[in-house]
């Protein structure tokens, strides 16, 4: 063999090794994959095991529940002008528009709703915003139709009850734990949205107690399930089921400006007041005539306390149970009957659950001391801005604080109708840098009166800046805003600056 045929042969050998050895290399970086064949590849997607959860089948479920679902018709008759003046409370119902005609004669508004029975002899549940004005009411179920009466309606949680007569036991939905709910579980709506019935929607809980000022009617009792189950015009008074086939909820209202943002009433709330609408048709609940709000932490350390539990008295009513018990602006109530108060949310429940001339014990937060009051409950009743110009005479300003005020003049007192026992002075400008501004006080939304500091009253801008002086240097101040609009006093503000 020549030289030169051994050379090309050495090279070659080399060059082999080379790739060899790098094919190797790379392949034990997983820098190059190794091949595997189509069978390989699907040899190695991993099986569910035996026992393993997986995506439930919802249509066993649906079955089961639609049959105690009932579609609702509810007809109104008014007059030209009542029509005008109408404003219906139809967060999702399907409304069918009116038969128009001239001036004179009557209108005719159709509208409609869902609902689900609760018991074998005919009881239906629904929201009161479906039923509310209605002469006449029929209810569906699977392919009969039936006159509705209605039993009880309860405004302030939204929900009412009907009955319905047949000749036989009809089926029923039992009603589950929505306590027991948690964000992330799997819930069904059934409904008739835009008249189709028996429609059928799944999805999850998204969250829970969540309060969307609907109407000044259910402001106090919002607890709303959020879900993302599509539910639409004609699904409210709907039930909101779980796996089990349980109502945890009743469907209730939705947000216009989002998809699958839907909201339920959780149906502990169902269950509080149904035997009351069955058996009286209405729910009487326990009152203390006062207005009450969570505590947030900058309010927590002004008071002096460890943690937000607790409930803060903004104001109370007149010859109601609270002022008459005692209690004060400025209180915190800490626990009634012994039970701990974590927030407005249980205070409001408990006290409404009590009922009417029940006696409770309020244990309460004053000025670091701890006190307790014995309170008679009323009944809860049914729920049914000019920017003055300041007077620059008066007028003072602390720049820390962002706000200007001044005396609250006998002329500005009698041009506000601000009444005589309301003492204090007045925030004519508030900065958007102020803690007031970010507190909710707007000059020109009301006019607010600063009434007290620390507890203690204010009756002139000389005392405010006093007290405010007083202050020691990092401390939280409490500020209390009394504000009144054309005369009617509103929601008082509690404000908690820290003095620099």
């Amino acid at each position: 063999m020549s030289e030169n045929v051994k050379r090309q042969t050495t090279t070659a050998a080399l060059v082999l090794g080379a790739v060899i050895f790098g094919i190797v290399l790379a392949g034990g970086l997983d820098l190059t994959p190794a091949a595997r064949s189509e069978a390989a590849r699907e040899s190695q997607v991993e099986m569910p095991q035996a026992g393993a959860p997986v995506l439930p089948s919802f249509a066993d479920l649906a079955e089961r529940a639609s049959i105690a679902v009932v579609s609702i018709d509810a007809s109104s008759f008014e007059s030209a002008e009542e029509h005008r003046r109408s404003q219906p409370f139809d967060f999702f119902m399907r409304p069918r528009g009116p038969e128009r005609g001239d001036e004179d004669r009557e209108f005719r508004r159709d509208s409609g709703g869902s609902g689900f029975l609760v018991s074998a002899d005919g009881y239906v549940v629904t929201n009161n915003h479906v039923i509310r004005g209605a002469e006449r009411l029929q209810v569906r179920i699977g392919d009969r139709e039936y006159d509705a009466e209605v039993r009880g309606a309860d405004p302030a949680t939204d929900l009412a009850l009907l009955k319905v007569e047949s000749d036989h036991d009809l089926e029923y939905l039992e009603l589950g734990d929505s306590e027991s709910v948690r964000p992330g579980d799997w819930v069904m709506a059934i409904g008739s949205p835009a008249g189709l019935l028996n429609t059928v929607t799944v999805g999850v809980v998204s969250a829970k107690q969540r309060r969307i000022g609907i109407s000044s009617e259910t402001s106090s009792f919002e607890n709303f399930i959020q879900t993302d189950a599509a539910i639409n015009f004609g699904n409210s008074g709907g039930p909101l089921i779980n796996l089990s086939g349980q109502v945890i909820g009743i469907n209730t209202a939705i947000n216009y400006g989002s998809e699958n943002i839907g909201f339920a009433v959780p149906v502990s709330t169902l269950k509080a007041v149904l035997p009351q609408l069955r058996d009286s048709g209405r729910v009487r609940r326990g009152f203390l005539g006062m207005q009450v709000t969570d505590l947030v932490p900058e309010a927590a350390e002004a008071f002096g306390l460890e943690s937000t539990d607790g409930a803060l008295v903004m104001s109370l009513t007149p010859d109601m149970p609270a002022e008459k018990g005692g209690v004060e602006v400025g209180d915190i109530v800490l626990e009634m009957d012994g039970r701990a108060v974590r927030n407005t949310r249980e205070l409001i429940d408990y006290v409404s659950a009590q009922g009417p001339e029940a006696e409770v014990e309020l244990e309460i937060l004053r000025n670091g001391k701890k006190i307790k009051r014995e309170v008679v409950l009323a009944e809860r009743p049914a729920e049914g801005v000019e920017t003055a110009p300041a007077d620059e005479e008066t007028e003072g300003g602390i720049e820390w604080l962002g706000i200007r005020y001044q005396d609250l003049a006998p002329g500005l007192r009698a041009m506000h109708r601000i009444p005589d026992d309301v003492a204090g002075v007045w925030v004519t400008a508030v900065s958007p840098r102020s803690p007031l501004y970010d507190a909710g006080v707007r000059a020109q939304d009301a006019v607010n009166i600063i009434s007290e500091v620390n507890g203690r009253p204010v009756t002139s801008s000389a005392e405010f800046e006093s007290i405010i002086g007083e202050a020691r240097s990092g401390s939280r101040l409490r500020l209390y805003v009394r504000r009144f609009v054309n005369g009617a006093e509103g929601q008082p503000v509690f404000a908690f600056p820290a003095k620099p």
